[in-house]
Formats: structure tokens, sequence, C-alpha cells
């Protein structure tokens, strides 16, 4: 039985004041799964005013005592995986394996976040007279504002809720509309595991009214928000309108080089499964495959033989490799990308069509010598559709890696150090991964730079943006 998704405001969980709810479907078959309860102006003012009440009361808690909570919400989500993971698979589409994964990657982030926010150190600087004590104090910034996606529904919120919550800060969290079960499953855990109900609110409804409401009210602090460009710019200008601190992870069009001394069968082994990993919709996805003459042939038979290869089809049938798009929508944009591509005169290797008439499936598709005034080399895909560049020079592949105005990921294949150190200081990224993919993990720095965004939601880098600094200053007597 898939649930109806409720709100959860003041420590209840429960429709909407209007009424009104909006379908959860099955982007594998259309169908509809169950309801969303959506918010009216009513619901998010009764949220806020929790709010308010729960900063009071949470940042009050040690970050000793909130790091026990936050590692038995860890424990809750290991105990639920399964369940969580199905309804992922259900309403987002990815393999069920994928989903798994993401589930139990939740735990290791809530843990990480709880052992972190213990480590929020102050400092004591030395006087200048005696008789004086400086001393630096982080204190949470307050009542948080989190926007997450559906591509990740948990994956994207659990990091922002984590950093909130550690750090003393409560969190109000819009989460995404097309995938609310599973993201609804991980405010159960926190709530379940002794997070104040005033403390965590969870909202869905008309994104821009959410946002346009949240964002200028003044219980509100900070925003985090995860998305596209375009609508990351807006939210970012209206935070700074009312001098709201702001994190943004945005859009990317990650560069894939493959110099001639790469170890290309690994080179095609790990980019293809981050290519297709949840369809391609993945910000970090490879998108740009930039492969050198010498090895050029080689990379492209490798990667259209394993597209060729690739089990597609709903997420929950255990042999499923790459399941469906998200919507109607996102097949609309795979359709146009292709049809461009055709039209500007790159070659077609495999791919480049819906697969049947129910449910939003779309082939493993690559397109190779992709002229650059292409779409597919300037827009972020977003879908299954890699595009592959062939290069003489390194100098050619590092400038085509920064032509962009997105930062956020980019990966290399090389044996030369002198290669690699090149990758890794002059490409303009926020992460950069060299002969594998290791980003994202709960330790390590996760944001991007230029149109793809500002701060970090990894890391001990990532609970900066919840803490301010007070400088104290005293003299004795």
């Amino acid at each position: 039985m898939f649930p109806d998704v409720k709100l959860h405001i003041a420590g209840h969980w429960r429709a909407g004041a209007g009424g009104d709810t909006l379908p959860i479907l099955n982007p594998a078959t259309g169908e509809t799964l169950g309801r969303l309860a959506c918010a009216t102006r009513a619901d998010l003012d009764e949220a806020l005013e929790a709010l308010a009440r729960g900063f009071a009361a949470w940042r009050a808690v040690s970050a000793f005592e909130r790091g026990k909570v936050l590692r038995k919400a860890a424990g809750l989500m290991r105990e639920r995986a399964e369940t969580i993971a199905r309804l992922m698979s259900l309403e987002q589409g990815k393999p069920l394996a994928e989903a798994r994964i993401e589930t139990a990657v939740a735990a290791d982030i809530m843990e990480w976040f709880a052992e972190e926010g213990r480590r929020a150190y102050g400092r004591v600087i030395p006087a200048r007279a005696d008789g004086v004590l400086q001393i630096v104090v982080r204190e949470p910034v307050g009542p948080v504002a989190a926007f997450t996606p559906w591509n990740f529904p948990i994956n994207q919120a659990v990091r922002k809720l984590s950093a909130a919550l550690c750090t003393g800060c409560p969190v109000i969290l819009k989460g995404p509309e097309d995938t609310p079960a599973s993201c609804a499953e991980l405010v159960r855990a926190f709530l379940d595991a002794g997070v104040p109900g005033d403390a965590l609110a969870l909202v869905f409804g008309e994104p821009a009214e959410i946002s346009g409401y949240l964002i200028p009210h003044p219980v509100i602090r900070k925003i985090t928000f995860t998305g596209s460009t375009a609508v990351g710019k807006q939210l970012a200008a209206l935070a700074g309108q009312h001098m709201k601190r702001a994190t943004m992870e945005l859009g990317g069009h990650a560069p894939a080089i493959v110099f001639d001394d790469a170890d290309v069968e690994t080179a095609v082994r790990v980019l293809s499964a981050n290519k297709y990993r949840n369809a391609g919709q993945v910000c970090v996805a490879p998108t740009r495959f930039l492969v050198q003459e010498k090895v050029y042939d080689r990379f492209v038979d490798g990667f259209v033989a394993v597209s060729k290869g690739l089990k597609v089809g709903p997420g929950l049938e255990e042999v499923t490799q790459m399941g469906p798009l998200i919507h109607a929508r996102r097949l609309e944009a795979m359709e146009a990308l292709v049809a461009d591509a055709n039209e500007k005169g790159a070659t077609l290797r495999t791919g480049g069509k819906r697969i049947g008439n129910q449910g939003h499936f779309f082939e493993p598709t690559v397109f190779t010598d992709v002229p650059l005034e292409a779409r597919l080399m300037n827009e972020e895909p977003f879908g299954p559709i890699a595009a592959i560049r062939r290069f003489s020079r390194d100098e050619e592949a590092l400038e085509e890696a920064n032509r962009l105005p997105y930062g956020l990921a980019a990966y290399a294949y090389t044996r030369s150090a002198e290669r690699a150190t090149r990758v890794g200081s002059q490409v303009e990224a926020g992460m950069v991964s060299i002969n594998h993919h290791g980003i994202a993990l709960p330790e390590t720095p996760f944001g991007g730079v230029k149109d793809s965004g500002y701060g970090s939601e990894g890391g001990s880098e990532a609970i900066e943006a919840y803490l301010t600094t007070k400088f104290v200053t005293q003299a004795s007597f």
C-alpha cells in the first residue's frame, strides 16, 4: 500500500487547511499511487510560529545530546530501509538497488553530522591587555527554510536537515511534490528519534508561492536550495534582498576528459555507470565527454556497447539497471535535445527514442562528434544522453571544460601525474574527480562555483552556513 502523504506542522501529521491535494504518480506506469496534501498560507504561518518556539527549545539542547538524536534517526533509517527504498523506487522510478543505496547513505550522512555538530568549536584570542578575556562563540543562525528536488528525495534533504539540526537550527522543509513519500519517511525518522515537533516541519504545494512567502518571512534566517540554476538565481536574489544567508547547489554540465594515456576500460565502466545512474537525472553526472584522438574510437565503442546493453524497466524489477524519467516533461526535453543534435550534424550511435507508450522510458543515447553549437554541449541534459567529442591537444580539453558558466563537477582519466595536477588546478569546478568517481561522500565538500552555486553541503564546511560567529570581550574590574 502506497501512503497518502500529509504535511507535518507543529508536531502533527495532517492535511492542508484548504484540503487541496495533488496526485503522486508512478513514472513507470503513469498511474496514481496516492495523494499529497498541499499547504496554504495559513499552514505556513502555523509552521513558522512553531519554528520560532522550536528554535528556543532545540538550541538549548546540547550538541552532545543533539548528536544522540541524529544517531538514533540513522538507526531508524537503517531499520526501515527496505520499505523506504520501495516507496522511492515507486514514486521516483530509479532502480531498487539505487534506492537502497540512497537510503543507506542517508544514515551515514546523519551519523557524520551527529559527530560534526559536536565539534563546532569556538576559540580564545590572546588579549593585548591584562585582565581581558576574548572569546569566539559559534551559535545557530536560526530557523532554516530548505527546498529540495525530486531526483534524490532523501539524499538532498538529509544533508540540509542534518546540518541544520546538528547545529541547533529548526527547519521547515519544502519537499518535492513528485517524490514526497520517501522524503516524508526521512522526516518521520528524525521526529521518531526525538527531534521536537516544533523544530521540524514538512510542507508541499506550489513551489513559487511557498518560497516567495518563506524566504522574506522574518522568522526565517537562512535558506538552502538544490535545483536548477534559473530558479536558484531567483531565490538567491530574494534572499539577498532580505539579508538572508543562502546555500545554493545548482545545475551543472560536467566535463569528463579522457586523455590518450588513460585506462580506457576503467573510464568506460565508471563514466557510463555514472552517466546512466538515475536515468541521467543527476546534477553531477558526466555529460560532456572529451576524448583524445588516440583512444577516441576505443572509448566510443566501449561506451556504446554499455549503452546498448543496459536493461531499462520499472525500478522495482530487480533486473532493471535504468528506470524511467520522472515525468512526461523530461521525455519531451530529451526528444528536443535529440532533434537539435541531429539537425546540427552530430552522429547518433545508439538510442534517441522513447521506449514504449506507457511510462516515461527513454533509450540510453549516445551522440558522437557533437558540434559545440548543439544544445547538448551547452545545456545540462538531465537525462540519459551522452555527448562525445574528440580533441587533440590537452589545452583544447581544458578550454572546453571551462567554456560554460557551470562549475559543479568535473572528471578526468589519465596515468600522468602532470596531467592530473593540471586538471585539478585549472578546471573550474567545485569538485574534481580523477581516475575514479570519488565525490558526494559525507565527509567531503559538496558544492559548485560560478553558475553552479555556492556553499557546501558536505564535509566539515557544511555546517559553517548554519552557525554565526559571536565575539565576546570582557575586562575584569
